[in-house]
């Protein structure tokens, strides 16, 4: 086996020292050319004639990646430039970009999901807003960003038909325990995966959360916002159950077939599981052990048992900033967003406030 010796190539940049190694003199100095300009490109982007490429590479190494989110949040922010900022105006320079460009990249996406509009808009807003900062341009076209229509989904509370069935399906089924936390405590199905029974305080009645499984893979993250951790007061029938089902302090609350922290597949088929035995339980026709005619609703997600919990708060009168640090919401906004939505039952018992005051005069 041949040894080689390396040749060494170094230099200082920026009051910084790299260096490189080659099998050969040429490698070496080829390598050195490649690096030399790998710097001078990165620090164009601290100039007035930086292109929007040029600033993008440089705002994500400098404010983005040492800011300690997430792999996947940071891929976030490449899927939307990649596919949707750099086509368009990547190669123009940063100082040369209207607000008119980055509306009509917003524009283009008409009729796509609020959320996708939304953190397109948010990439766009956040890589301009710093170039005015760190005074590459004069003024922040992004400011003044408006999302166009967007085919906004959103979760729903479940109906009172759907509840009964329900509650009663969970008494048995494997995922039961599950379903009612979900309901009871407003707990994301992540959140939900993280738990271990160190995390059931049974003697505090509470549910403490302070970490999650990161999307699509079975990575513990702490929550994206302080919000996120909470400790939730647990309703008379889920600590009676939670306490018939606990297990070590080191085991998960709700682990998959192999005792270990569910993944996204995991707890899909989970639900899959219990939402096959719900439709049933409603009236699906079932032939062979297969439903061929099913009843129940498509849109009925876990996220609709999460929303659920949010409307009994409302309904029961708890104030909205309780509710929201029941919820792990960072913006009260988004809890009024369940608040705000029609209830016949709430405006029927508001009304009814009325009608009592009136007697009482």
């Amino acid at each position: 086996m041949k040894n080689y010796v390396y040749v060494r190539k170094s230099v200082t940049w920026g009051g910084r020292r790299y260096e490189v190694r080659g099998k050969t003199e040429e490698e070496a100095c080829a390598k050195l050319a490649q690096l030399l300009e790998s710097l001078h490109e990165r620090d164009l982007t601290v100039s007035v004639d930086a292109t929007v490429d040029q600033w993008f590479r440089r705002w994500k190494e400098v404010y983005k990646e040492p800011s300690g989110i997430t792999p996947k949040s940071l891929a976030l922010y490449d899927e939307k430039y990649e596919g949707y900022i750099r086509p368009v105006i990547g190669h123009r320079k940063l100082r040369d970009i209207r607000d008119l460009d980055l509306q009509a990249i917003l524009n283009t996406q008409a009729g796509k999901s609020y959320s996708h509009l939304s953190k397109l808009r948010m990439v766009l807003q956040e890589l301009f807003r710093q170039a005015r900062r760190s005074r590459l341009i004069v003024y922040d076209p992004a400011e003044g960003l408006v999302l166009p229509e967007t085919s906004r989904g959103s979760h729903r509370t479940i109906t009172d038909k759907e509840r009964k069935h329900l509650l009663a399906v969970a008494q048995d089924h494997p995922a039961g325990l599950w379903v009612l936390t979900i309901l009871y405590a407003g707990l994301r199905p992540g959140e939900t995966a993280a738990l271990l029974w160190s995390d059931i305080d049974f003697q505090r009645n509470e549910i403490h959360v302070y970490k999650a499984v990161e999307s699509g893979s079975r990575t513990i993250k702490r929550p994206k916002t302080e919000a996120g951790t909470r400790d939730i007061p647990m309703r008379q029938e889920l600590r009676e159950k939670m306490w018939a089902a606990r297990g070590e302090a080191d085991q998960p609350v709700f682990p998959d077939a192999r005792g270990n922290i569910p993944s996204a597949n995991s707890q899909r088929r989970r639900w899959q599981s219990f939402a096959k035995a719900l439709d049933i339980h409603m009236g699906a026709k079932v032939v062979d052990g297969q439903i061929v005619k099913s009843v129940l609703a498509p849109d009925l997600t876990p996220y609709c048992l999460r929303h659920t919990f949010c409307t009994d708060l409302q309904r029961a009168g708890v104030p909205i900033n309780v509710a929201k640090e029941l919820m792990g919401h960072a913006n009260i906004s988004v809890t009024a967003n369940i608040y705000t939505h029609r209830d016949q039952k709430v405006l029927h018992s508001n009304m009814a406030k009325l009608d009592g005051r009136k007697k009482r005069t």
